[in-house]
């Protein structure tokens, strides 16, 4: 049992450091939220029923971990974050995509937690609203009416984001 759990960690493991990041976490904090995230499914791992998904029951436990580590860092001052470059074709593409990555990023960090997490699940992971509704606990037009807040959100940050560098 113990097996088949690791398996399905390390199988999920780049999906998971991506939407603790994604969920606003640092990057320096992502691989030890990652391996709380293992406690909690090795914890939990009876309760989890295998004809589900595995990424939206991941997704649940990693929402959970991100939030408490926001609210233990809410007093902090948050700074900008710089990416590592990508194995991109060219320097100049490398740096549009990074470009563009932090503001994304920047962006989504300004949408309330409760939205991000619908909007990251259902238009970044492809998780169909049904699962995002059942992995929160939620009504259906819940779920849809936060992920539309969400995109408008996303939306009105990303232009502010842009607005402001272009100025700058």
């Amino acid at each position: 049992m113990d097996e088949a759990c690791l398996e399905a960690y390390q199988r999920e493991l780049d999906y998971l450091m991506r939407t603790l990041r994604r969920l606003g976490v640092a990057p320096d904090d992502v691989e030890d939220l990652a391996q709380e995230v293992f406690l909690v499914l090795r914890r939990t791992w009876r309760q989890y029923d295998p004809t589900r998904a595995l990424k939206p029951y991941l997704f649940g436990i990693a929402f959970r971990v991100a939030a408490s580590y926001r609210r233990k860092r809410w007093h902090e001052v948050p700074f900008a974050i710089v990416d590592e470059p990508d194995r991109g074709p060219s320097p100049e593409r490398t740096v549009e995509a990074n470009q563009a990555r932090a503001i994304v990023l920047d962006a989504l960090n300004r949408i309330p937690l409760k939205w991000r997490a619908v909007l990251v699940m259902h238009d970044l992971d492809e998780i169909p609203v049904q699962e995002v509704a059942a992995t929160f606990s939620i009504p259906l037009f819940t779920a849809y009416s936060r992920l539309r807040k969400a995109r408008r959100e996303l939306e009105a940050a990303v232009t502010h984001i842009q607005g402001r560098s272009v100025i700058r």
